[in-house]
């Protein structure tokens, strides 16, 4: 029998719901909290409040759910602190997963108005993704799975007809990525060595370690001569070994 998965708002949550979402085979239910700063949520008018979302979590899961709690980063009022305390939150919370998603700014909405008047700038690329790095180690310490980072790829956002501002990207998660290994190897470029470098990473974290169009290979090549990365099965996480 196939899981099944609901995504709704936190206070549409209460017993009766639950107990007619188990009747019927549901096994999952994220809740759009986005963020647990009031401020955030009230300037955004996202209609509940973050005691809401904590009430309505905790029923969740003494239900026997599986809980998901998805965030949205860089809404009206928003910070780094403030991102980084509603990961805190998730993870305090109990959650199974979690999805991070960059606020952008879609046509037709209350978003769309408020950057029409200059009352609301969305993050840029280069902010979302620093924003990022920093929540995507929080949850994986936690055991937290994200199941996304960024908005789906749709043909809206590709071709530019929903989108009017904001930090989409199709390989957000890819940049994001980039960024937490080249912390991590950066510190090879003041060392004394100038030669030829072998990196050695876990398998799955090939890609991620080169980075996105090679930016980390790129970097390290200003400091070698040569860089070559490989995989060791031996290796786990984002461990590394350098030859």
């Amino acid at each position: 029998m196939s899981a099944i998965r609901l995504s709704t708002r936190p206070d549409y949550i209460d017993d009766k719901m639950l107990t007619l979402l188990k009747k019927y085979g549901v096994q999952t239910i994220e809740l759009g909290a986005q963020s647990f700063d009031d401020e955030v949520l009230k300037q955004s008018f996202r209609g509940h409040t973050a005691a809401q979302t904590e009430e309505a979590a905790k029923q969740i899961l003494a239900k026997g759910f599986n809980l998901g709690l998805q965030m949205m980063i860089g809404l009206p009022g928003d910070s780094l602190p403030k991102a980084i305390k509603t990961a805190k939150k998730i993870i305090q919370l109990g959650a199974n997963s979690t999805r991070v998603y960059p606020a952008l700014v879609i046509r037709g909405t209350a978003m769309h108005r408020w950057y029409e008047r200059g009352s609301y700038r969305p993050l840029s690329l280069a902010q979302a993704v620093e924003w990022t790095k920093h929540l995507l180690p929080l949850f994986e310490e936690a055991g937290v799975k994200v199941l996304r980072v960024g908005l789906h790829a749709s043909e809206g956002l590709l071709s530019g007809g929903e989108l009017v501002a904001g930090p989409f990207h199709p390989s957000f998660k890819e940049l994001v990525l980039t960024e937490i290994w080249g912390d991590l190897l950066r510190p090879l470029c003041s060392t004394e060595k100038s030669g030829e470098l072998l990196i050695s990473v876990a398998p799955g974290q090939l890609n991620a370690a080169v980075g996105y169009g090679a930016k980390n290979r790129k970097m390290l090549l200003r400091k070698f001569q040569t860089v070559k990365f490989t995989e060791d099965e031996k290796l786990e996480g984002r461990a590394f070994v350098v030859g």
